[in-house]
């Protein structure tokens, strides 16, 4: 197990089950620290998880009163995280979809880079739902317009790695990316700060309702949300088109 004082993992939570207990435990067999952000959770998952930090110094358990959106909870992990002198932030989902044990990975590349952003790639398998993965396609094609072609492998896997100082620069620029728009405009945004993404490939898993899988997304809801939010990044991209084209152009 690995352990740092620059480079944490945070974990997003709301509802997630009994699913965040095994996605803590995989996460801290990999890394400390490991903090999770509880958005509001209405199950019994907070509880639980408090009681393992009770019992483990490698642990913080952060809860947010009501639920804000990942992109908030986020925000309030990575405040605490650059208050506690941390300046690197690997985020993955509580619900066991990301590879815990690729943690030392990413965050090995983050500290041989530490201007980068580590972004998951999402090696599919059979279970990955086709409308699902169709459709981050768009979202992907999308990105990467908005950024000129600066790289980005996939615009809403949220297993990554992020430079805190610069994120919350990002964040703190717009009212936007507290909800399910996180993950995409984090992404673009960083790269308009001129952030590079290195992208590192890693399995992803989609768990059944008999495996205890949860998902909180909302087809109509989510895709309007996103929609919505590459509108207004394609604005913002126009109206940088000129800044992009030159640091493109240097190289």
């Amino acid at each position: 197990m690995h352990a740092s004082t620059t480079h944490l993992v945070l974990i997003p939570s709301y509802n997630p089950g009994d699913l965040l207990l095994g996605t803590v435990r995989a996460a801290r067999a990999q890394w400390a620290p490991v903090w999770v952000v509880v958005d509001g959770s209405t199950d019994a998952s907070t509880a639980q998880v408090q009681a393992l930090a009770a019992q483990d110094d490698g642990l913080r358990v952060i809860v947010l009163p009501v639920n804000q959106g990942k992109g908030a909870a986020v925000l309030a992990g990575i405040k605490a995280a650059a208050a506690a002198g941390f300046t690197h932030a690997l985020t993955m989902d509580a619900d066991g979809q990301h590879p815990a044990e690729l943690i030392p990975n990413f965050m090995a590349t983050s500290t041989a880079d530490p201007a980068a952003m580590v972004l998951g790639k999402p090696v599919f398998g059979a279970d990955a739902p086709a409308l699902r993965v169709q459709g981050r396609r768009v979202s992907n094609a999308w990105a990467n317009l908005e950024t000129l072609g600066m790289g980005v492998g996939d615009s809403l896997y949220g297993f990554r790695v992020y430079p805190i100082a610069a994120l919350r620069r990002v964040m703190a620029s717009t009212r936007f990316m507290r909800r399910f728009d996180f993950d995409p405009e984090a992404v673009v945004r960083l790269c308009w700060a001129g952030v590079r993404p290195i992208n590192v490939d890693a399995p992803v898993r989609y768990l059944g309702a008999d495996e205890g899988g949860v998902s909180h997304f909302k087809y109509l809801r989510d895709n309007t949300l996103l929609t919505w939010m590459h509108t207004r990044l394609f604005i913002g991209f126009v109206l940088r088109l000129p800044m992009l084209l030159w640091r493109k152009w240097r190289g």
